[in-house]
């Protein structure tokens, strides 16, 4: 793995670590969903937003997948899954793992160019 990091840099594994991120919160979201009629089921989710590297600090120790179950509204049968909000964020989180796999794309597209010289 190292030979790969002094080849491609902090930018492919930034990559990999968001497709994964995106990839583990459709994962939950598709389980809420399947869950929504189960009594007593939490919502889970998984944290986004790595802006400051204390704070990617703080998630790398956490574990890779930093699962969160959601407070949320509750129904009598105490199940915290809203339909609504759940078919949003996975609407969200399809749309956000189109896009990593483009910048993705683009990325390797662009070491493909520099690697032919251009040609």
């Amino acid at each position: 793995m190292q030979i790969l990091d002094s080849l491609f840099g902090a930018r492919a594994e930034n990559l990999t670590r968001a497709l994964k991120r995106t990839s583990d919160r459709h994962g939950l979201i598709t389980n809420n969903i399947a869950n929504v009629n189960t009594p007593g089921y939490k919502r889970q989710d998984v944290e986004f937003g790595i802006a400051l590297q204390g704070e990617e600090d703080r998630l790398q120790r956490k574990g890779p997948s930093a699962i969160v179950n959601s407070g949320g509204s509750q129904r009598l049968d105490g199940n915290s899954v809203n339909m609504e909000q759940e078919m949003g964020a996975l609407a969200m989180t399809e749309f956000r793992y189109q896009l990593l796999t483009d910048m993705t794309g683009k990325y390797f597209a662009g070491l493909k160019n520099v690697i032919r010289e251009g040609r």
